[in-house]
């Protein structure tokens, strides 16, 4: 699923724990003076600048949570997030052109880790993961990616692209359901570091129960594990990830771009006050839909007590996300076709704004 060997995915914590430790251990090597490993990746002398406190590259369209994690992990090792936490603006509020997080490397000779969204969760923009990592490694920084929107949908090959290490949870396009647990990969190169967070399940299996007191991390990805695993939110991959297996995740990803294409079509020729912010192209374009309109939030409401499924981001998008595995065509009109008497009948109008929570 997202082209990788069994030693480098572990599932584990969720997906803001996993970017706690995964971010802090890498601090930690470019602190210690250990830039990447691999010589086109590192700097003229093979090393990080131990003068040089490293930044975090990311951009103003992620998930707030990565940022907060990240400026914690700063913040923990005496780095000023204000100073040290780059931010990619977009030019459009919709998407991130991969030209400017090269432009933000060429600027900034301090960027030790560029961390970047797979797909981003508003507008389900597709990012080059391949291109990112690129332009991350010709400049001596690590390449990491939340891969929450993407997991499950779009074929991955972190391995053979050079992602350094990711993070994904397993409830959305994996099937695993509300609060399954989450998963990581850290490529096999980087095995053997101590984790910024480390926990007894992460210890070397080997040794794991003679209880010692020091910690010799597993020599894979599974030294990112920290507690003992939650069974009840990890059982459910059991199954959900034996069926994407069967399915297949090219034809899983050719099924999702039909089924989007269908949507964006219906939208652009029955919704006239409906915008689609989601890029069009194939190769742009993850999982999901994102649909603007004024009145989103009233709009996501509606729709939810007439039995369909979307969500509601501030300002103004309705997500909708036909997964591949078990929506069909029917079921994408059928959504369209409540969008449309939802609006031509005002029935949103009823509905508060501002109440809050997650949708």
């Amino acid at each position: 699923l997202v082209g990788a060997t069994p030693d480098e995915v572990v599932v584990g914590n969720s997906i803001t724990v996993n970017i706690h430790t995964l971010i802090g251990t890498f601090l930690d090597e470019l602190l210690a003076g250990n830039g990447p490993e691999r010589e086109e990746m590192a700097r003229a002398d093979g090393e990080w600048d131990r003068s040089v406190e490293p930044a975090v590259l990311v951009n103003e369209l992620d998930f707030p949570s990565d940022h907060y994690a990240i400026r914690a992990q700063l913040r923990q090792r005496g780095i000023d997030p204000d100073e040290k936490l780059r931010v990619v603006e977009s030019r459009d509020g919709r998407t991130i052109d991969p030209r400017d997080i090269e432009a933000a490397l060429e600027a900034h000779d301090d960027v030790g880790i560029v961390w970047m969204p797979t797909a981003l969760y508003r507008s389900g923009q597709l990012f080059d993961v391949e291109r990112i990592a690129a332009a991350a490694h010709e400049a001596g920084a690590y390449a990491g990616f939340d891969a929450a929107h993407s997991a499950g949908a779009v074929p991955h090959a972190f391995g053979d692209v050079g992602v350094d290490f990711a993070v994904w949870c397993t409830y959305k396009y994996l099937n695993a359901g509300p609060g399954a647990i989450g998963a990581l990969f850290v490529a096999e190169r980087h095995h053997g570091l101590t984790p910024a967070l480390a926990g007894w399940w992460g210890h070397e299996k080997a040794t794991q129960f003679e209880m010692r007191m020091t910690y010799t991390p597993a020599d894979s990805a599974g030294a990112w594990q920290i507690g003992t695993p939650p069974l009840l939110a990890a059982a459910p991959l059991e199954g959900s990830v034996e069926l994407l297996r069967e399915a297949g995740i090219d034809r899983l990803r050719a099924k999702s771009l039909a089924l989007t294409d269908f949507l964006i079509a219906l939208v652009d020729d029955r919704l006239p006050d409906v915008s689609v912010g989601t890029p069009r192209e194939h190769g742009a374009r993850g999982g999901h839909v994102a649909l603007e309109h004024p009145e989103a939030e009233r709009l996501s409401k509606a729709l939810t007590d007439r039995g369909v499924v979307v969500d509601f981001r501030p300002p103004n998008v309705v997500r909708v996300c036909p997964a591949a595995p078990y929506t069909s065509f029917a079921d994408v009109l059928d959504v369209v076709d409540e969008i449309e008497a939802v609006l031509e009948s005002g029935a949103h109008e009823a509905y508060a704004t501002g109440a809050g929570g997650v949708t």
